[in-house]
């Protein structure tokens, strides 16, 4: 999911704005596939899975490199929608692949159902360094495809933020080492990663692309409660999605100026940015910052 607009129920074709001037493409986010949801983003370069297939990449062969992976790393991806990360993450694709691949005239014309069964042979062959899956997110029906297709080892369609999570869900995530957010992470607080980071088994990074028109200050305070010490890299920012319109542009500005950030060059030309939060345990802080963690190419 991206994370310019609130979850709900607003037709995708219709684009409707909130009461803070940004679009909403809420129903493209729970569709039996991710048709319109490619469909409904691409007109405005939404690129967020884009930036984290590399940054995500190089957190995991790190904590390779330094030991503390024997095997397959498994990943939380919240706010999942149709396994897009997964995808990006297990498989040698690129997202503008992606968005070829679902507005192709032959995609049109199939069924869900003949949809599901060729994306099922596209997934099947995995990169030699491919990690496990576990996807969470509200939209039940994203899950289901996501899971249909193989993108997901294990998926659940639960809020964590309205209910407790399953029995299920927690015996999935012990074994866990990254949790990565690329959208959602403004709608995410305590209610959703108390409960999960008390059942991971052994240390995990926490890795979210967060807008610059919000704050992660609730989240960072709630993950270092579990000693998690939080660190933003200052640059470069990410580009999310061109503006819909100037509504939008004036929003986010304002939103960017008032949170103490400089708008130039980024929101006040045209697209939303988001930052990159990376959380762990303090002593794999103090060892190797996060610029020094990522390295030089973002």
């Amino acid at each position: 999911m991206t994370e310019a607009q609130p979850r709900g129920h607003a037709p995708a074709e219709e684009s409707r704005s909130d009461a803070q001037g940004m679009t909403r493409f809420d129903d493209a986010y729970d569709q039996p596939d991710p048709r319109a949801y490619f469909r409904a983003l691409r007109p405005w370069g939404y690129q967020t899975p884009h930036h984290a297939q590399r940054v995500f990449r190089r957190l995991l062969a790190a904590r390779t490199a330094a030991g503390r992976e024997q095997g397959p790393a498994t990943v939380l991806d919240l706010c999942c929608s149709y396994g897009i990360n997964a995808a990006l993450l297990r498989h040698d694709l690129t997202l503008e692949e992606l968005y070829e691949h679902y507005a192709a005239a032959d995609a049109a014309a199939l069924t869900t159902a003949e949809l599901v069964e060729r994306d099922r042979a596209l997934h099947a062959a995995r990169r030699p360094d491919a990690v496990r899956v576990i996807g969470l997110d509200m939209a039940a029906h994203a899950i289901a495809y996501a899971r249909a297709v193989g993108l997901l080892d294990e998926g659940f369609a639960e809020n964590l933020e309205a209910a407790p999570p399953s029995r299920a869900l927690l015996r999935a995530v012990r074994h866990t080492r990254l949790i990565t957010v690329t959208g959602g992470a403004s709608f995410l607080s305590a209610r959703t990663f108390t409960p999960l980071l008390a059942s991971v088994e052994g240390p995990v990074w926490v890795a979210a692309f967060v807008l610059r028109t919000g704050s992660y200050r609730a989240v960072a305070d709630s993950l270092a409660a579990h000693g998690l010490v939080t660190e933003k890299l200052t640059a470069p920012t990410f580009p999310q999605r061109r503006f819909t319109g100037e509504r939008e542009r004036r929003y986010a500005v304002d939103a960017v100026t008032a949170a103490g950030e400089d708008p130039r060059g980024k929101e006040a030309d045209g697209a939303f940015h988001t930052a990159l939060y990376l959380s762990r345990p303090a002593a794999e802080v103090a060892d190797a910052p996060l610029s020094a963690l990522l390295g030089d190419g973002l």
